[in-house]
């Protein structure tokens, strides 16, 4: 049977209305401001066959200490062909040398295994209208001065300098802290994303500090739809169903190589900024 060729090329603002429309075939939430921040943040080509985007993917690169590799989507109607794995292949090349971290489907596990990554975790989706909620003492809106000292307590969280994705979050949403002796000990952001807002990244120095980093926005945001992207480690999921944030899926976190490196007590990732940005 002969088939059409499939290019790839590099993904550009041309390209969004038809990622778009892909991410919804896929069954996700993302808009296309959600598509544009992805591209504001990333690398990433797509393939066309004929005049038609079938698929896409994108690196996220922290400047040189690793990269996520993510929005991995195939057209339904092009399973099968191998087009998954051209794709990857086009990403581990954008991605350099850098180490490379994504969360994958169970549909997506085995090419990512065969490329090297190794399992590391599980990713929790929580989403939902929460449920109302005392404002906590503990956590307060955050002001520009903190900008500085969130990006450095992510960069010991998530390994990796992240100030341009904390930067972005600051001019398209809000972060929240808590201090102890007048320092910024924990940290969340809160921005606009798919059917509502997501809270994420999360990081703190305890469990206690993240659920009051949680109340602070759900409590400004009583009856609106909240998603939190969670792992299953933190122990924070059985706290956000409690609050009617229910558990709707997620995926497993990898990796390629594995980094085994020792966590900082001060700075635990409860929360990812999503399951593309890690």
């Amino acid at each position: 049977m002969q088939t059409s060729q499939i290019d790839i090329a590099a993904f550009g603002p041309e390209h969004l209305e038809a990622a778009v429309k892909l991410s919804r075939q896929a069954g996700w939430p993302h808009r296309l401001e959600d598509w544009q921040m992805a591209l504001i943040m990333s690398k990433g080509v797509v393939a066309i066959e004929g005049n038609r985007v079938v698929g896409t993917v994108f690196v996220t690169p922290y400047e040189s200490d690793c990269a996520t590799i993510n929005m991995v989507i195939v057209d339904e109607a092009m399973r099968g062909r191998g087009l998954g794995r051209k794709l990857m292949d086009a990403a581990v090349e954008l991605a350099a040398d850098r180490p490379l971290r994504l969360v994958a489907t169970t549909e997506g596990m085995p090419l990512y295994e065969k490329l090297g990554f190794e399992k590391t975790g599980r990713v929790l989706q929580h989403q939902g209208i929460a449920r109302e909620i005392a404002t906590p003492a503990a956590a307060e809106a955050a002001d520009t001065f903190d900008i500085q000292a969130i990006a450095e307590l992510d960069r010991l969280a998530f390994g990796a300098d992240r100030r341009r994705l904390i930067a972005y979050l600051a001019e398209v949403g809000e972060f929240a802290v808590i201090r102890r002796d007048g320092r910024v000990s924990g940290f969340a952001a809160l921005r606009a994303f798919g059917r509502g807002e997501v809270i994420g990244p999360i990081v703190s120095g305890n469990l206690d500090d993240a659920k009051a980093l949680v109340q602070h926005f759900i409590a400004v945001k009583t009856g609106r739809f909240l998603r939190v992207d969670t792992t299953a480690d933190t122990g924070l999921s059985p706290w956000l169903a409690e609050y009617g944030l229910a558990h709707v899926g997620g995926g497993i976190a990898m990796m390629k190589p594995p980094v085994h490196r020792a966590a900082d007590p001060a700075a635990i990732t409860f929360a990812l900024a999503n399951q593309a940005l890690g």
